[in-house]
């Protein structure tokens, strides 16, 4: 994929050109159908999830035996995403390999890798896969988030507000050490954003998942740019942003003692929504 402007090419790789290949047997069967393209930002070098990334790439760390990445694309595509594009600031091997591995078990779904030549920060991306974002609206999403991922309700919302982007929102305990989302209420339009308040004005923060039109797009200059700081206060200033409140469990995994924090309330989540994959993992780890 071309970048616009020669300080920050991007490379990607998919079908025979990265060994990322597609095979015909089944794989994940979406849900949904409205929804074709997502983008993860996975981003570099893992450095505060360390110990655990010294000898494995962030993106395939296993988080409840299963890499931290495909939690969120099974997520998508069971809710009919078809192409997933992963924004990385390096190429390690191992990404590539499992990414590989993955496509042969689930070929419902493709999987991009498109490589910064410098950072280009939480919008920066967006700009340089702006040619393969134009189909309709499209989730971007954190890597380290772990939550419920509600993607298909999350579409219909955006949907129905008619705006350019939707975030999901999840409250937060101490709001005075986040940036909170301050939004109408019988709405959702988000009025602005407040960082770190000493005052209280709600306890609603970003969750780091999103749904945006194209549209957007012509907002992202194809250079190192952040989307929380840059990009969503303009959006929100021409009313066009919205929030949807996350239910359910969230956290952020990319710190050692919130995996730790993460692993317990994903577990949780799956023992009270799906036991049966708790016991049927039991049993597999048994015969094994």
């Amino acid at each position: 994929l071309a970048s616009p402007h020669p300080g920050a090419t991007t490379r990607q790789w998919s079908g025979r050109s990265a060994g990322l290949r597609r095979p015909r047997s089944a794989g994940v069967r979406p849900t949904g159908g409205a929804m074709s393209k997502a983008l993860i930002l996975v981003g570099g070098f893992g450095t505060r999830l360390r110990p655990l990334t010294l000898s494995c790439p962030k993106p395939v760390v296993p988080f409840c035996n299963h890499p931290i990445l495909f939690h969120q694309i099974d997520a998508l595509a069971a809710a009919g995403v078809t192409e997933v594009i992963l924004a990385v600031s390096y190429e390690p091997r191992e990404l590539v390999a499992a990414v590989d591995k993955y496509q042969a078990e689930h070929s419902a779904v493709k999987v991009v890798l498109s490589a910064e030549d410098e950072p280009m920060g939480t919008a920066g991306p967006l700009a340089l896969a702006k040619d393969k974002l134009q189909d309709g609206p499209f989730f971007v999403l954190n890597a380290d988030v772990s939550c419920v991922f509600p993607f298909a309700e999350l579409l219909a919302f955006h949907k129905r507000h008619g705006g350019e982007v939707t975030i999901m929102t999840t409250p937060v305990d101490d709001p005075s050490k986040y940036g909170v989302v301050v939004a109408d209420d019988a709405t959702g339009c988000v009025q602005r954003f407040v960082e770190k308040p000493q005052t209280f004005v709600g306890d609603q923060i970003n969750a780091g998942i999103y749904c945006l039109s194209p549209s957007v797009l012509e907002r992202i200059a194809p250079r190192p740019t952040s989307i929380e700081r840059e990009i969503f206060p303009a959006v929100a200033a021409d009313r066009k942003l919205f929030r949807l409140k996350l239910d359910g469990y969230w956290i952020d995994i990319g710190q050692p003692p919130d995996y730790l924090r993460g692993t317990v309330m994903y577990l949780a989540h799956v023992r009270a929504t799906a036991p049966a994959r708790l016991a049927a993992a039991a049993a597999a780890a048994a015969a094994a």
